[in-house]
Parts: C-alpha cells; sequence; structure tokens
C-alpha cells in the first residue's frame, strides 16, 4: 500500500485515477501514430512498430529528395489567405529562389505554404511538399511538382531542414516558431552549417526579434546569434543575402542533377510546366 503523506495534497475526485480513466487514454494514445510515440512506455512489439514507421516516413522522403537539388525551404502559417500582403510575398520569394536556381520545399499545405509551392511553380522551377497527416487544416496545394507525406512531425522538420542551404521564414504560429528556432539551435550547435535564416514580415515579428535581442542581453544565448537572423521586407534584400551567404559561400552552380535508377523505382523531381 501506498504510504499515508499528511502534507500531501488530496486529489479532488474528478481527478482520481480508475480503469476507466487509464483505458480511455489508452484509447487516446492508440488514435494517432504521434500520440503512440509520446505516450511513455509502451509493449515492446508496438515499439518496433513505431519505430519501423520512422524509418518508412524517412525511407519515403529520403527517395522522394534524392534527386531535388540544392533547395530552400520556406516556413509560415496555414490559414494565410491568397491574395494577401504576405501571401503574395511568399509567392515572390518562392519564384525568386526558383530563378536563382533553387527547389522550393515547403510544408506542403495551403496558405504561406502554397503561395511559396506557387511562386516556384510559376516560375517553372521544381516545388516540393512535404505534408503532415492532421486531421484538421492540412492539405496538399496543387503547386507541387513532387510531394511526400509524413506520419510524424519530428520527422517532417528533419526533412524540412535536410536538404536546404537558406530558410525562409513568413508570419506564422507556434509551429512557424518551432521550425525556425529549432533551425537555429542546429546553427547554434554546429550540427547544420551556418546557412541563412531569412526573417519577413517586419511589422507581424518586431515583437519577437526584440525579444531574441533581450535573450542576447540577458546571456541565455550568444551575443551574435541574433545576426543568425537576416530581418527584412525587401525581396531584392533578401535574395542578395541569400546568395552572398548560399551560393556563393558554399560554391553552389547549377550541374546536372544525378540520373535515377529504374531498377530502384527513382525519378526525378520535375521542374514545372
Amino acid at each position: 500500500m501506498t504510504p499515508e503523506c499528511p502534507d500531501c495534497p488530496k486529489p479532488e475526485p474528478e481527478h482520481r485515477i480508475d480503469p476507466e480513466a487509464i483505458e480511455k487514454e489508452h484509447r487516446f494514445i492508440l488514435e494517432h501514430p504521434d500520440r503512440t510515440l509520446l505516450g511513455g512506455p509502451q509493449s515492446r512489439w508496438r515499439e518496433l512498430k513505431t519505430l519501423w514507421r520512422v524509418s518508412l516516413d524517412f525511407i519515403r522522403a529520403f527517395r522522394t529528395l534524392h534527386f531535388a537539388g540544392p533547395c530552400v525551404t520556406i516556413f509560415g502559417s496555414a490559414r494565410t489567405k491568397p491574395g494577401t500582403t504576405y501571401y503574395e510575398l511568399a509567392r515572390t520569394m518562392g519564384a525568386k529562389c526558383a530563378e536563382l536556381g533553387f527547389t522550393v520545399i515547403t510544408g506542403g499545405g495551403p496558405g504561406i505554404m502554397q503561395a511559396g509551392n506557387q511562386g516556384a511553380f510559376e516560375a517553372g522551377g521544381r516545388s516540393i511538399g512535404i505534408n503532415i497527416e492532421l486531421p484538421f487544416e492540412q492539405t496538399g496545394n496543387p503547386y507541387v511538382t513532387k510531394s511526400v507525406n509524413m506520419h510524424y512531425f519530428f520527422t517532417r522538420k528533419t526533412i524540412l531542414v535536410k536538404y536546404s542551404y537558406a530558410f525562409i521564414v513568413l508570419p506564422g504560429g507556434a509551429g512557424t516558431m518551432d521550425e525556425m528556432f529549432e533551425t537555429m539551435t542546429l546553427i547554434q550547435t554546429g550540427k547544420i552549417r551556418n546557412f541563412p535564416i531569412v526573417l519577413m514580415g517586419k511589422d507581424y515579428w518586431q515583437p519577437l526579434m526584440d525579444f531574441v535581442y533581450v535573450m542576447a542581453d540577458a546571456g541565455t544565448i550568444s551575443p551574435g546569434d541574433p545576426e543568425l537572423i537576416f530581418f527584412t521586407d525587401d525581396p531584392e534584400e533578401a535574395i542578395a543575402h541569400i546568395h552572398r551567404h548560399a551560393v556563393r559561400q558554399y560554391g553552389l552552380r547549377k550541374e546536372k542533377l544525378p540520373e535515377p535508377k529504374a531498377v530502384l523505382g527513382e525519378r526525378k523531381t520535375p521542374a514545372a510546366g
């Protein structure tokens, strides 16, 4: 029996754990693979199935993007409507990145993601969507020339970073901030090279940038870390920054992509048109 603890708070009746609550939690966890992954220890068989599903996520993505060439990833909200200022800014950036020779990668959904893919598609470039299976909000957009669907957020974020030499961040919510700060952390810790992060939407992001400098002043990040973020609303400045810190710095040049092997079921990443 659990020893008595006179100083411990007593749980209210609605917070008591009973077999029905435990069964309800089990059902909740089993409804979606992310919940199984994050739901604590499972049976060995279920953990093995989870590892296999994670591997399948990566295998599908590696095969899809193997022939993508150098990429730029565009992050932003799925809720931004076509025709709005930030949608058109993302569309412009997608086109300019494609004209620079990059494949444009987004999360594959609507909003800013669709705008980035649309710009690349309309410019005749390669446009890829890394979609996530969600019960709401996320549906594939029609401007991708190649796409892959993923079960897990963490595998998707890995792929959105793995192939890119620059990252463009437009207004978004918690997911967009998560993607930007994870990318920044990977650069801080030397896990990836010092690739440019371009933050666009000054009216929207100014409080966030102010707080980045607060963190630097407080010593919780290095004094030079805010300089990892290039903050602008000017597409020409943004593209010049990407050209200077990605194309020239890493010696990127337009080359013929490797040929896929038919015996492995491989296909090139097509350009639009």
